[in-house]
């Protein structure tokens, strides 16, 4: 049986269980929609988050500390925020904060992904309002994000920051900083029995990036090569989208095959060196029937290493296959973050960039449970840069280039490697540790057993080391997580 067919087969027992357990059905409310929970695997926390109590104001707001990551939650649907984080909608507005303390010199940023329940009932404009403000309540930056016209419950992320830039005011002093996480859009989240009342789960991941030597180059260039390539052909590799940032399955350029059901969101990780492009698109195969229509079913999103969005693509379905492709964007590139907006502004880092992959959870209600097959194309473009010249270390270390989760061989940058990686299933495993413990093999092996043939003495011995080192491949390809 092939892994799609026993995957189908146990969607199939799951939805049934699920239909007789809940009689599931779609629920029509004004301004949102609700859809029975589907079967679909919780978001994925990072493995050492931290609990971070929310503050209903800044004298109990929790500190931040970046490089971690944190678990929090958010009131949603007790009311609306004003949109640049600073109104006071109903009461607090549902607000929430968190505390950082920042230097002088180095620029933070503050990543929130929401999670709303699955089965909640969403209308277009539901999502999360993300703020740091200074000690005076000024805001440095702000960014919203939404669930879109689906309507479907998935992991939404937004993120501000405090940048140091040459010429700019505002928010540049070292000292005490407020994340400030607000509910958007027009309070009807709920249960689906109209009580305007729910608490999203968020993940909070703060980041710092360090200084580069002065004289850097402000400068975005003007001009890039913005033609669309081929997308990349042949046979699959067979990969396993993470259900959470911390889970993405690292794939590099490539054709990918996975499989989704409707309300699922996956993430990969894709590691994009200085002077890069990365273009991708995804594919999501026919159901089991082709009559009706969904507006927005699958959707693309693209984010930086700090989980900024960098661009999104969102096609409708209607029982056939779809695809849907990112615009070509630029080159990742330091000065791009004075770029006027997206997507070059949020193309500053090089490192792991993620594509999230969604399908809507009201395509079961129309095409059926699932799952669907998904094919995920990756192709890397331009040539490897060298870097800023970074005046310290990133936190947390490697985030913006180093220790990517894929090993290269020595000299080559993130965007010249040429073996996929698969992804581990999770039984299978941590995919980081598989894949650098995989790229290690060869030459670590290699020298354990040299190493050890220089220590046989006696058939007993050279059996008794043949033993361990045929233990230490087994080790090195099924590392402790």
């Amino acid at each position: 049986m092939t892994r799609r067919g026993a995957a189908a087969r146990i969607a199939v027992l799951r939805s049934a269980v699920v239909v007789m357990a809940c009689g599931a059905s779609v629920v029509a409310l004004p301004g949102s929609v609700a859809v029975a929970a589907p079967d679909v695997p919780a978001y994925a926390f990072a493995d050492d988050v931290r609990r971070a109590e929310p503050a209903t104001d800044t004298g109990d707001a929790v500190r931040l500390e970046p490089g971690s990551t944190y678990r929090s939650s958010l009131p949603h649907g007790v009311g609306t925020g004003s949109g640049d984080g600073s109104g006071d909608g109903t009461e607090s507005g549902g607000k929430v904060y968190y505390r950082l303390e920042l230097d002088a010199a180095s620029t933070a940023y503050v990543s929130v992904t929401a999670i709303p329940r699955p089965g909640a009932a969403l209308a277009v404009g539901d999502g999360i309002g993300v703020a740091v403000q200074n000690a005076d309540g000024t805001s440095c930056s702000y960014d919203s994000a939404t669930v879109g016209t689906s309507q479907s419950p998935r992991p939404i992320t937004a993120w501000a920051a405090r940048e140091i830039q040459p010429g700019r005011g505002l928010c540049q002093e070292a000292g005490t900083y407020y994340v400030v996480v607000e509910p958007v859009g027009t309070g009807s989240s709920g249960s689906g029995t109209g009580s305007g009342d729910d608490t999203w789960d968020l993940e909070i991941a703060p980041v710092s990036e360090p200084p580069v030597a002065k004289g850097a180059s402000t400068n975005v260039p003007g001009t890039w090569n913005s033609a669309t390539p081929a997308p990349p052909t042949g046979e699959a590799e067979p990969v396993h989208g993470g259900a959470g940032f911390a889970e993405a399955a690292a794939v590099a350029q490539g054709v990918w095959d996975d499989e989704i059901v409707p309300g699922q969101t996956l993430f990969y990780r894709v590691p994009v060196d200085w002077g890069r492009q990365l273009y991708a698109s995804v594919e999501v195969g026919s159901g089991r029937k082709s009559s009706g229509f969904v507006v927005d079913a699958l959707d693309l999103t693209l984010h930086n290493p700090v989980r900024a969005k960098v661009e999104e693509v969102g096609v409708g379905y209607g029982g056939t296959q779809k695809s849907a492709a990112l615009a070509p964007a630029p080159p990742v590139r330091y000065a791009n973050r004075y770029a006027p907006a997206n997507p070059t502004k949020s193309l500053r880092f090089a490192g792991d960039h993620y594509l999230v992959v969604h399908l809507a959870a009201e395509v079961a209600e129309a095409f059926g449970d699932g799952p669907y097959g998904l094919t995920l194309r990756v192709r890397l473009g331009g040539s490897a840069q060298p870097g800023p010249g970074y005046q310290g270390r990133a936190v947390p270390n490697g985030v913006f280039g180093k220790d990517s989760g894929i090993a290269a061989p020595t000299g080559a940058g993130l965007g010249d490697l040429k073996d996929r990686t698969r992804a581990a299933s999770p039984a299978d495993g941590d995919a980081t540790m598989r894949a650098v413990a995989a790229a290690g093999f060869g030459t670590g092996t290699a020298l354990l057993l040299v190493l050890g043939g220089w220590t046989l003495v006696g058939r007993r011995r050279a059996a008794a080391s043949a033993s361990a080192a045929g233990q230490m491949r087994v080790s090195a390809q099924n590392p402790t997580p």
